[in-house]
Order: structure tokens, then sequence, then C-alpha cells
């Protein structure tokens, strides 16, 4: 208890203030995460996903030009001057010399060296952030060491948005099922890995249709890595949902569908992550740092959408 007390509080000291999340785009690139989200620490693992680069190798540059100050460069990038710094430490000092280079994150957030042994769970407890969306926007690495923080603030210019959404309204396959595999870190005492699953696996028999759970574009229909067959649906308020492991796609890229229509059929193409046949379903909602899994339980209805 002593060990994660002290660990807690050597991180709350490299905080440093942050502000308002860059909103994104609400076009998403299906190429950027197209593997089945699974992720393994420990041992060696055969099969990793293919994550996004880190955030600190996406930084772009800008060099200052006269009459420019901190606070108007950080507006510029719609981020505030504390992230800046962070990324910048030779900014404290609050001048920019005209022609320096300095580096521009994604969207607001704090540079972070951690300590020795700190695991994704640790730095999730110090900041408040979820330890699956840190893994994801540092790049999957397996010990984190100089990561990027996103902020956890809401905005502070007329409150947060009310969003009146409760969850889609249908479920994606004819009847309920159960769950062989949940959304979340998995541990194996055996091997002494810990796994991250970013959906939750259906179990359903080969041939079983897959119905979209609510009206939306097909934005990639497709074979895709571990996915194998994979479709993966837009839905409005920035939220997406994937279908994996088909046997067989049935709409195509730009189609609009309604809750109920036939994606495919339940296969066990690509890299499953377990030996019964199921259909690996996410939920990613488009944040501030990407596309970034969210527990599909949380959004589904227990019901059927549509007859077989």
């Amino acid at each position: 208890m002593g060990i994660k007390k002290s660990l807690a509080l050597s991180l709350f000291w490299l905080i440093v203030p942050i502000g308002t999340p860059l909103t994104l785009s609400q076009t998403p690139n299906p190429q950027e995460t197209n593997t089945e989200t699974r992720y393994i620490f420990g041992a060696p693992a055969t099969t990793e996903a293919i994550c996004l680069p880190p955030v600190l190798s996406r930084l772009t540059r800008h060099r200052v030009a006269a009459g420019e100050t901190l606070e108007s460069v950080a507006s510029r990038y719609n981020l505030v001057p504390a992230t800046l710094v962070s990324v910048n430490p030779g900014l404290r000092g609050g001048k920019l010399p005209v022609g320096k280079e300095i580096l521009i994150p994604p969207f607001n957030g704090t540079r972070v060296e951690t300590p020795s042994g700190a695991s994704w769970q640790d730095v999730a407890a110090a900041y408040g952030v979820g330890a699956d969306v840190l893994f994801e926007i540092n790049g999957c690495q397996r010990q984190p060491k100089l990561v990027f923080i996103p902020s956890a603030k809401p905005s502070s210019g007329g409150g947060q948005m009310v969003d009146t959404y409760t969850g889609f309204p249908g479920y994606p396959l004819p009847t309920e099922v159960a769950v062989g595999l949940g959304y979340g870190w998995n541990g194996n005492p055996e091997t002494e890995q810990a796994s991250f699953h970013g959906g939750i696996d259906l179990l359903a028999d080969p041939g079983t249709s897959v119905l979209s759970v609510a009206v939306g574009t097909v934005a990639f229909a497709d074979q895709q890595g571990d996915y194998g067959n994979l479709v993966v649906i837009n839905h409005a308020g920035g939220r997406q949902t994937r279908y994996a492991h088909l046997n067989r796609v049935s709409v195509t890229l730009g189609q609009q569908v309604q809750q109920g229509t036939v994606l495919g059929t339940v296969g066990s193409t690509g890299n499953p992550s377990i030996d019964q046949p199921h259909l690996h379903f996410e939920v990613r909602y488009n944040s501030p740092q990407g596309w970034v899994a969210q527990d599909p339980v949380l959004h589904i209805k227990a019901r059927p959408t549509a007859q077989r």
C-alpha cells in the first residue's frame, strides 16, 4: 500500500494544469485502427494489435513569427498555453523567440516521464484517465516511460453540451446470446499475461445474421488483419460500431444502413480471441484522443433487432 501511495504522489507532482480538449473532425479513418483491439503484456505474444503511433511521435512544428505570444499560438491550435509548455519545457519563461520552432500536440494534455516500474493502471489511477485510453493513444507501449496524458477537464466556455444519447436501439444479432469474452483487461494466471480486449465476443453459430444496431453509414467493409472480414458503421454523435470475423459481408462502402440491416454472417475469419464461434463487436467514440474503444455492454440493448 505504501509503494502505491508513493507512486501516485510522485506521478501527481508531475502534473501540469491542462485545459479544454481539441474537438476533432467526426470523419474517421478506419485504417488507423485496423486490427482487433487485443493487446498482450507479460511474456512475448504471437499476435499483437497494430496501434496508432504514440501522440508524442505525431507532433507538428510551428515556427514562431514576429508578434506571436504563447497565448496566441496556443489559441491558433485550439490549445491552452500549459499544453505547449509541457511539450516544450524551454517555454516555461513565457518567451517565444522569433524563428524558434516549437512542437504542437494534436490535443490538450501534458507530457509525463513515469516512475520506473509504473504500469498503465498506476498512471490511470494517478491522472484519472482510463488505462485503455492511455494505452491506445501512447502507441500500445508495454512499459510506459515518456507518455502523453490527455486533458480530462471539461470545457470552461459555456459548460458541457447536453448529450441525449442513451445507447443504441438495437442488438447486433437476431437473439440475445452469451458473452464469450468481455471488454477490458483479462488476466491469465498460468502465463502471467494481461491482455486488453477492446470489444465483446458474442457466442453465435456460424452463419447467424449480423445486424446493424442503429442507423448509420458503412465506413469499411472488407478484410482487415486480425479482424478478418470487418464491417465498420459510423453513427450520429461521433460513435462507431465494428463487426468482425464475419464469414460473409453483405454491405458496401458508403451504404446507408438502418437498425436491423443485415451486415453479413458470423464466421471465424482473421484471428479470433477465443475458439468458440462468435461475433466480435466493438463500440468506439470519436474522442479528442481519437476513436477510443468503449464497453459495448453499456451501449446495446439486450434484445433482437430483426428476424433471421
